[in-house]
């Protein structure tokens, strides 16, 4: 590890297990009002953090990506630890799935169901087409 690089303990964490777990010198997390970069030494903070694309520098600024679902952060003492529903690797994402689960959660949103099943199915919509932005960039079929 470079002397002059700052590093923070980084933990990832998902419904299946965890995802990250070592030193790290920044994490691009997606918000709601867009990317938030955490850096070592940064200010106590929580933060919601949506569907979108996160990246990681380890400590010898080797970048690490990852689609992640809906979560929140939490920033204190040089420790940064995040918790969302799911955390996976562009390249290990199943397209064909991604594209399954759009086409039920678009079929659910065109019934007149509950407030709450609307919602759901919002959500599986906006997870799946994360997963498929995201694998995209990887040319993966």
């Amino acid at each position: 590890m470079s002397a002059d690089r700052k590093t923070f303990r980084l933990q990832v964490m998902s419904i299946n297990g965890v995802f990250y777990d070592d030193r790290a010198s920044e994490i691009i997390l997606p918000c709601i009002d867009g990317q938030y970069a955490i850096l070592a030494d940064h200010e106590e903070l929580v933060l919601a953090i949506y569907n979108g694309k996160m990246i990681i520098r380890d400590s010898i600024g080797d970048k690490i990506e990852a689609v992640v679902g809906v979560g929140s952060a939490q920033i204190a003492n040089n420790r940064v630890i995040v918790l969302v529903d799911t955390a996976e690797k562009p390249e290990d994402i199943d397209r064909r799935r991604a594209q399954r689960a759009l086409e039920r959660a678009e079929e659910e949103m065109r019934q007149n169901n509950s407030i709450k099943e609307y919602y759901q199915a919002q959500a599986a919509m906006a997870r799946a087409l994360s997963r498929l932005k995201h694998s995209a960039d990887y040319g993966i079929d």
